[in-house]
């Protein structure tokens, strides 16, 4: 396990969080939910997509464009597109969440022979927990990744599985599209201007790198600074001052700061666990140690926390995540 991986733990395609759309111009269809994260692709053609407030993204065959909710955007043929907008924005609770199981899978194909036509594939991802909003809070509210690279050659599995209508396509599609965003995102943490945290370059250090790995992997073990200098290789002030210098703080802050995120998550995951059960889970001996760090770091104790993030969820509100709606989507109509 490494930090990035760890990342993805909550983020996954959950049967309805799928669409296709096939177009030709003109268009534009507007998605008003803004759920954490939408993936949007285009397997043949090409159009813009549109974020409000940002400046538009051309998106080619190939090319993928992730947009950060709660940010709406337009998918459209041109830039001023005389298409009046057809909006798409109907909520679709998951299936982990008690919804009923939906598969987005619309297809509106154009009229005629289809040339020029455009089609779009969208996954819409709920992004739970504070894992997720650990993500979340890693990227800008638009990246784009050109054509090409690892996700390139999952976009022809995708392209050759929305062809067909076989037992487990939407299996298949879910998996698909988790692949795809991983790649997505992997490569554009890759560039130097992403402004990627500093853990991940830090991951190509051969001494840093494993330590991040070690404290991943087993997060609850007794770490310290020492441990892991031994661990790796390297003194112990060689290795504090070589992790302090890559991932722009210390071994224990790190440690500590990732151990409360898994603990917070925890806490609303594991309504029957007591607070001390959390606190062993996560490396303390005892709740009163734990509930002191927890409180330094996340600004409450733990027992509020717990009270605060949990009751929505029992009273059935917020539990719903927003998806691209199969009915709501249709091709928009030129004016004139």
């Amino acid at each position: 396990m490494d930090a990035f991986s760890d990342l993805f733990r909550g983020v996954r395609a959950q049967g309805s969080l799928f669409g296709r759309s096939t177009l030709t111009a003109p268009w534009s269809l507007r998605f008003v939910d803004g759920p954490p994260l939408t993936l949007c692709t285009v397997l043949e053609g090409s159009g813009w997509i549109v974020p409000d407030g940002h400046p538009p993204e051309r998106l080619t065959a190939g090319a993928m464009v992730v947009v950060r909710g709660p940010a709406r955007f337009t998918f459209v043929d041109e830039v001023g597109t005389r298409a009046e907008p057809v909006e798409s924005g109907e909520h679709c609770a998951t299936p982990d969440q008690g919804g009923t199981l939906h598969r987005l899978g619309w297809n509106d194909p154009a009229p005629g022979d289809g040339g020029g036509a455009t089609t779009l594939v969208v996954g819409a991802y709920p992004v739970t927990g504070e894992i997720g909003q650990r993500l979340l809070g890693a990227l800008p509210v638009v990246l784009r990744v050109d054509a090409g690279g690892a996700a390139g050659a999952v976009l022809d599995l995708l392209a050759a599985e929305v062809a067909v209508d076989a037992p487990g396509q939407q299996v298949v599609l879910d998996r698909l599209l988790d692949w795809m965003l991983v790649c997505a995102l992997r490569e554009w943490f890759e560039r130097p201007d992403s402004g990627a945290p500093a853990w991940y370059a830090a991951h190509r250090d051969a001494v840093v790198g494993r330590a991040l790995r070690l404290l991943h992997a087993e997060p609850a073990a007794p770490w310290t600074v020492s441990t892991l200098a031994g661990r790796v290789g390297v003194s112990r002030a060689t290795f504090a001052k070589r992790f302090a210098e890559l991932v722009e703080e210390p071994p224990s802050t790190y440690l500590t700061r990732w151990r409360m995120t898994l603990a917070a998550d925890l806490l609303v995951e594991r309504e029957g666990a007591t607070i001390a059960e959390v606190a062993r889970t996560v490396g303390y001996a005892d709740a009163f140690t734990f509930s002191a760090a927890f409180k330094r770091v996340r600004g409450v104790n733990p027992s509020e926390f717990r009270r605060t993030r949990s009751g929505p969820r029992r009273a059935g509100a917020g539990a719903r995540s927003s998806a691209p709606s199969a009915g709501a989507v249709s091709r928009a109509r030129g004016r004139g």
